[in-house]
């Protein structure tokens, strides 16, 4: 594999890879650097680590933007260093990883080698970084794609890296998500973080007219669920903006929220 690094702003890249259209983030400072999810598997991981030894020989600090396996699969090839993720992230990870890697080796059989490591530094609402003497903010700014997404800013180079609060590319996804919520996390996101680069967990770099506008998808979502739980699914179901399985998923989702 030799997907290349964009650099997005002063000592900031983004890596986008073809398996599962996702980004791994790297931040670079003086005699540091900051990694941003470790792909699904050992050998991806690999990959990875090869690749940021090309723009750095430095130490690194990892970060899992959340609790879902193509994040963080590849932790255990870091270990040594520190390992930051939300609390909920880590107990999470805690609970269901290998139940994760079970269900997912049919289909990706290279999982069966991973070893599930979870983040070893946690953090609940906000914690700050010093990565070669630039501050990077890490922040969980509400219930979204999950219950433990995190945001990762860079306030130096204006970028900041959104996870899978913001999906390009594709819809987003509602496996484990909390419909009701998400807009309104995204708008507290946007509210809070003046940022005109940001980065998606997966597909192309995007600004903030793009997000503001997924943030709109996402409240129509919400607010179709809710007419749709009262009224039913006959009369709202032409209304949302995402292919029937992503809004059976979003509806299913939205309800257990509501009921």
């Amino acid at each position: 594999m030799n997907e290349p690094w964009q650099e997005i702003g002063d000592g900031v890249y983004v890596r986008r890879h073809e398996s599962l259209d996702m980004n791994v983030g790297l931040v670079v400072g003086e005699g540091h650097c900051l990694v941003l999810d470790t792909r699904m598997s050992h050998r991806e991981a690999e990959d990875l680590i090869a690749a940021i030894r090309r723009i750095t020989q430095s130490p690194w600090t990892v970060v899992n933007s959340h609790s879902h396996f193509d994040h963080y699969f590849g932790n255990a090839l870091f270990r040594g260093a520190e390992i930051w993720g939300h609390i909920r992230c880590a107990e999470d990870i805690e609970e269901t990883g290998e139940e994760q890697r079970a269900k997912l080796v049919g289909e990706y059989p290279e999982v069966a080698e991973v070893e599930i490591v979870p983040p070893d530094q946690t953090f609940a609402d906000r914690a700050t970084l010093d990565i070669g003497g630039r501050a990077v903010h890490l922040r969980h700014l509400g219930l979204g794609h999950s219950s433990n997404d995190i945001v990762v800013e860079v306030p130096d180079a204006g970028v900041l890296f959104a996870g899978d609060l913001v999906e390009e590319g594709a819809p987003p996804a509602f496996g484990d998500s909390y419909p009701l919520d998400w807009p309104g996390t995204i708008a507290t996101m946007l509210a809070e973080h003046p940022d005109p680069v940001i980065v998606p967990g997966h597909g192309a770099v995007v600004d903030r007219a793009f997000v503001a506008a997924q943030q709109q998808e996402l409240a129509l979502v919400a607010e179709l669920a809710r007419r749709a739980h009262v009224e039913g699914l006959r009369d709202v179901m032409g209304s949302f903006p995402y292919p029937e399985e992503v809004v059976r998923q979003a509806l299913e989702r939205a309800f257990r929220q509501l009921d």
